[in-house]
């Protein structure tokens, strides 16, 4: 009651900062529980889950460019989905009518959608995943790190390419990011996915183990921006 009362008193905002130091007055430790019901839900669905996001590109002119990508969980396999100077909640769906129309061509297994709240997402994109069976699963305000697949991407790709060529325009950006989706679809390891090279429905889905290797041939893209390692024929 004592706790209870010293809030009220304080207000309906009260800092962090000041409700621990409420609680370590009183001799309330902390609470050692944490609500892991998200990380259960992508633990359960990774294999049917997509993420979607956006980020954004300055060319070497100053002009802004915006790039449209979705991420599969488990494999970690990117699509690029567009690039724009001018996103609208028309273009989103657009450039997502095509990506369903792949997934329902190849008989995907996909069954939810992370997005945020973005605006650029609307009822009429909502929709176009509604038509082939996936359904959408908003973030809540706020929290990136409930798309944390989608933005960790996002980091990569800024670290490793989109951060060391400047861009001179929307052509030269569709080149960059392309070769670097390829690099990262097939050319480099992934942590969460076993280490392997490829995704595990690709084929073949990774060297055969052990195998002797007596020459390595690195392949060079982006200049040498990227390096790929494989085993000399």
């Amino acid at each position: 009651m004592r706790i209870q009362g010293e809030l009220r008193r304080l207000g309906h905002r009260v800092a962090a900062s000041t409700i621990r130091r409420i609680l370590r007055a009183n001799g309330v430790p902390p609470s050692t529980r944490r609500d892991d019901t998200w990380r259960i839900f992508l633990r359960a669905q990774a294999d049917s889950l997509l993420a979607i996001d956006f980020f954004h590109i300055d060319t070497v002119t100053l002009k802004r460019l915006y790039v449209a990508f979705v991420i599969e969980i488990t494999t970690r396999r990117v699509y690029l989905l567009g690039i724009t100077d001018h996103p609208t909640a028309d273009w989103a769906v657009q450039v997502t009518r095509s990506l369903a129309s792949d997934l329902e061509e190849a008989g995907h297994r996909f069954r939810h959608l992370i997005r945020d709240r973005d605006a650029k997402f609307g009822a009429a994109f909502d929709a176009v995943f509604a038509s082939i069976g996936i359904q959408i699963v908003l973030t809540a305000p706020q929290a990136p790190r409930m798309n944390a697949f989608a933005e960790r991407w996002i980091g990569s790709a800024r670290r490793e390419c989109t951060d060391r060529i400047l861009a001179t325009g929307e052509r030269h950006l569709r080149y960059m990011l392309d070769v670097y989706v390829a690099h990262h679809n097939t050319g480099r390891s992934h942590q969460g996915n076993g280490m392997r090279l490829r995704a595990p429905h690709d084929e073949p889905n990774m060297i055969p183990f052990p195998v002797r290797i007596d020459r390595i041939r690195r392949q060079q893209c982006l200049g040498g921006l990227l390096n790929e390692y494989k085993p000399a024929a």
